[in-house]
């Protein structure tokens, strides 16, 4: 039920309610539903910092799934799977944990599909391993490295660990350095950590849970180590990532060994969604990680209800340590503001989505759908406006120019001006099979809606200069145009409905995005992209 209707719902309920005996009860079902409210952040984003020593979750709004998280020093640094996004692999810097700032990408070279990566540091050393599938082809496991977290990183290096993904590393009691990938399986690595050095071999068959459980499928993967004491502990997803949203789960087991055996944790699972009441589906890939102070966390992914649409962002939950030496997820209902960790510094949250094109903000902000290796050569700033060379004869096949964004509701407008043979507009982009959006070509509007052009909705634009508006409400989308940079706007006559646009329907584990398209011989120059969060 989204937030409208239960609006509706609780209006009938006072209405009624009215007319009741003092007597009579309402049922526990008529309670409003209480729409969260988070901090205000650059340009009015949803901020989890609320400013009283509190957060509401996520802490990085939007789409950054299976979250990879490391502490080093007073510093913690994350970063996500990046999919068909280049540049990718955007790390993401906080002294507190709940306030996160992006440095920039770590990964250019285009690999395919990027699923979850593990970041780690071995010695003064920081390494990325990254599960890829160059053209399509065999998953295989890659390692980039750089001497500061900033980069320079290296160019990937193929370690030939076939058909896996989601690698997490540890080193063991014996000094040596392993990769655990989904399965639950691991190998052994070379020193450097850049070649493997042994075989694959099952390491630890996760906790199965009951049979009538409704989850998408068994699917043990996102394995993540830590050693505390005495022990190394596997904390380990399983039930499948999207789906049912009470699938997906955290497990855990420990050993004394990094090779076992491993003992299932008493209090699995130690965090799963009960049911769709709930403001978060789908819980689950986490990372525990020491707080400023010395208490304990637990970063992991989610889809927010009824908004799928953004892809799975990242939420911190807080965690305890048992006196059996186990630990518990206690952060209870996440509609409510948690303690924030203490003793952290707080710093940078986010940052502005607005962009004048007078600096390169590609990777951090910009980001080409699914690339081809020449890609970049597409694009020029100059006179604060970026220059996007025409390619395909759709969205479809045009590599759009996307933007994610982590708010249910925004408004963004863009101006357009074409040069040459071209046509260019604003879209909502998904993935090749779903994206709407509004384009013109100098003489009339086309309207792409499922996946394809509306030919009976063309309107008639004779400019080649437009400035397009796109407001996304609830994921209800509205779209404006204006030939006279904003003064006077004209409403298209479709709106659009986008809330099925997610994985459950169109596969891939992407999100809906904002997105700049050209297709063509010419070219198109974008100048003054504006974003404002809709509260």
């Amino acid at each position: 039920m989204t937030i409208t209707s239960r609006r509706h719902l609780f209006a009938a309920c006072l209405a009624t309610a009215a007319t009741l005996p003092a007597s009579v009860a309402l049922p526990a079902t008529a309670a409003p539903a209480v729409k969260p409210r988070w901090g205000k952040g650059i340009e009015g984003q949803r901020k989890a910092d609320l400013g009283n020593g509190t957060y509401l979750n996520p802490i990085i709004a939007g789409d950054h799934p299976d979250p990879t998280l490391l502490k080093d020093g007073a510093n913690y640094y994350m970063t996500f799977s990046s999919f068909y996004a280049y540049p990718g692999l955007i790390l993401w810097h906080s002294t507190d944990l709940v306030n996160w700032a992006p440095i920039g990408p770590a990964l250019s070279k285009p690999l395919g599909t990027i699923w979850a990566v593990d970041l780690c540091k071995h010695g003064d050393r920081y390494f990325i391993y990254i599960p890829a599938a160059p053209d399509g082809g065999e998953w295989s496991i890659y390692a980039i490295w750089a001497d500061r977290i900033e980069g320079p990183w290296s160019e990937p290096v193929d370690l030939k660990i076939k058909g896996c993904i989601d690698p997490g590393h540890m080193v063991g009691e014996d000094g040596k350095r392993y990769l655990f990938v989904n399965g639950i399986r691991k190998i052994r690595l070379t020193d450097d950590g850049l070649a493997t050095d042994g075989d694959l071999e099952p390491a630890y068959q996760p906790w199965t849970y009951p049979d009538d459980w409704v989850t998408e499928n068994f699917a043990p993967e996102g394995p993540k180590l830590l050693r505390r004491g005495d022990y190394f502990y596997l904390i380990t997803a399983v039930g499948g990532t999207a789906g049912p949203v009470t699938g997906h789960m955290v497990i855990a087991a420990r050993s004394k060994s990094i090779h076992g055996p491993w003992t299932h944790c008493p209090h699995n699972p130690l965090v799963r969604t009960q049911s769709d009441a709930e403001p978060w589906w789908s819980r689950g890939h986490a990372t525990l990680v020491e707080g400023p102070a010395g208490d304990w966390w637990m970063v992991y992914h989610a889809y927010e209800n009824g908004y799928r649409t953004l892809g799975r962002q990242t939420l911190l939950e807080p965690i305890e340590w048992t006196k059996d030496g186990w630990f518990r997820a206690k952060g209870g209902d996440l509609s409510k503001p948690l303690p924030k960790p203490k003793g952290g510094k707080t710093g940078t949250a986010g940052f502005a989505l607005s962009d004048d094109f007078s600096q390169d903000r590609f990777g951090v902000q910009w980001a080409f759908h699914d690339p081809k290796p020449d890609e970049m050569t597409r694009v020029k700033r100059e006179n604060r406006s970026l220059r996007i060379a025409g390619r395909g004869t759709s969205p479809a096949n045009s590599a759009p120019l996307t933007c994610g964004v982590g708010d249910q509701s925004y408004r963004i407008e863009v101006t357009l001006e074409l040069e040459g043979e071209a046509e260019a507009g604003l879209l909502l982009f998904y993935n090749h099979k779903a994206f709407v959006g509004i384009g013109f070509d100098g003489e009339r509007t086309r309207t792409w809606q499922y996946a394809e052009d509306q030919a009976w909705n063309r309107q008639r634009l004779k400019s080649r200069t437009v400035r397009l508006r796109l407001t996304n409400e609830a994921n209800v989308v509205t779209w404006h145009s204006s030939v006279d940079g904003g003064q006077n706007w004209t409403r298209h006559p479709t709106r659009m409905e986008v809330s099925g646009m997610h994985h459950n329907v169109f596969g891939g584990f992407l999100s809906l995005k904002p997105g700049i398209y050209c297709t063509g011989t010419g070219s198109v120059k974008a100048k003054d992209f504006s974003y404002n969060a809709i509260t």
